[in-house]
């Protein structure tokens, strides 16, 4: 059931077909990001961040995929559970990633997190994708210090 998710939610990302994505997450997702401490709760603001991120990405490709069974962060329940490793570019930075996703009774994505590396990598991205964010008005623009 996960795997056929994980396949769903990899040829959507690579077409960067949001509406194909939102039908594949439960509607309290948690995403838990390398770019903040919190993980980002719920469909809408998920859906905002795979908004940004789709834009962010350059040259943005899967590379492998693995499918099995993962305890998970939110309740510490083993479920079916996919990692799909990518590479990509932010903002002239080679990244690679792992994208973990965890699935619920019915095979829909109910908690994903990013890992990325190397740091000067994740820096970058966090910069975009807080920038965008922003942009969107899904979080408060950064602020920058004043003499």
């Amino acid at each position: 059931m996960g795997t056929a998710t994980a396949d769903r939610f990899r040829a959507a990302v690579e077409k960067g077909d949001l509406s194909a994505l939102d039908a594949l997450f439960t509607d309290d997702i948690r995403l838990y990001s390398p770019v903040k401490f919190r993980p980002f709760e719920g469909k809408p603001l998920v859906m905002g961040l795979f908004g940004v991120l789709l834009r962010t990405f350059e040259d943005f490709r899967y590379v492998g995929e693995f499918a099995g069974m993962a305890e998970t962060g939110t309740d510490g329940v083993e479920t079916a559970s996919a990692a799909l490793l990518f590479r990509a570019v932010v903002n002239g930075k080679a990244i690679h990633g792992v994208d973990l996703l965890h699935f619920d009774e019915a095979g829909l994505i109910k908690e994903f997190t990013v890992m990325v590396r190397p740091q000067s990598a994740v820096l970058a991205l966090g910069e975009a994708v807080l920038a965008g964010l922003a942009a969107d008005g899904l979080v408060a623009a950064p602020t920058t210090p004043t003499a």
